[in-house]
């Protein structure tokens, strides 16, 4: 079945949901599952909404006709193809467990999305990759080379058609101009429960300080190390019994 999906974001005001819901019947779709916020704060409208397009019309032929109705209320917003799966590049380094989860969800098909790469700063991880029939590529990064190692890593997400990054315990601070380039386009895995315990030893930070929760989040990348927005989180218990 043919399914697509929209978002939405724009400033709040009345009658949006009605406009977006009245402009799908009328091109023939049958919404299925709708979610929606509204930022009291920010004084943002935020909306998804996927879509079975009955009458067999594309989502480019939707897309033209939305234009009037997404300029009157000046909204962002995005269609996609449901069934069209994201390009995704792995980057990690030499703990494999996200990167060997990550590939697992992927197979059993949990995970829908198309893996076109992994690359990596060493090569440990090269004879899990390919046995998966993914690309892999080492690329080592030095203070003295990482402008020529980011370069040959952006080379590789143009080559791909990537569309996001994301960074499965790859121990490394990319450049301000890498995360400008790739705003909103990449996703890192954090082992501590942020904005607790920066940086590369959060559970040596976290043992020091005799916590009984820790956790992982994952979050987008910004310039500011482990500071960008937050995506999920989850915790565990721990006790003064455990190591870091």
């Amino acid at each position: 079945m043919t399914k697509f999906c929209l978002t939405v974001s724009c400033r709040s005001q009345r009658g949006i949901v009605a406009a977006i819901s009245g402009y799908l019947a009328a091109q023939g779709c049958n919404i299925t599952d709708s979610a929606q916020f509204d930022d009291p704060e920010t004084g943002r409208f935020f909306m998804r909404v996927s879509f079975v397009p009955e009458t067999g019309k594309t989502v480019a032929a939707i897309e033209e006709g939305f234009a009037p109705e997404a300029q009157r209320f000046e909204m962002d917003y995005l269609f996609h193809d449901e069934a069209r799966k994201m390009k995704v590049i792995i980057m990690v380094s030499r703990f494999g467990h996200c990167l060997n989860d990550l590939l697992y969800r992927w197979r059993i098909g949990a995970l829908p999305i198309d893996i076109v790469a992994v690359i990596s700063n060493h090569m440990d991880y090269q004879k899990v990759v390919v046995n998966h029939d993914i690309p892999f590529h080492c690329i080592k990064v030095t203070k003295e080379n990482k402008p020529e190692a980011e370069a040959r890593q952006m080379q590789i997400v143009r080559e791909t058609g990537a569309e996001l990054i994301v960074l499965a315990r790859y121990m490394q601070i990319l450049s301000d101009e890498m995360c400008q380039e790739m705003s909103g386009r990449i996703i890192n895995i954090h082992h501590s429960f942020l904005p607790s315990f920066k940086g590369a030893n959060p559970y040596k930070q976290a043992y020091e300080r005799g916590v009984k929760l820790i956790g992982a989040t994952s979050h987008y990348v910004t310039a500011d190390l482990d500071e960008g927005p937050i995506i999920e989180q989850d915790t565990i218990r721990v006790t003064h019994a455990q190591s870091p």
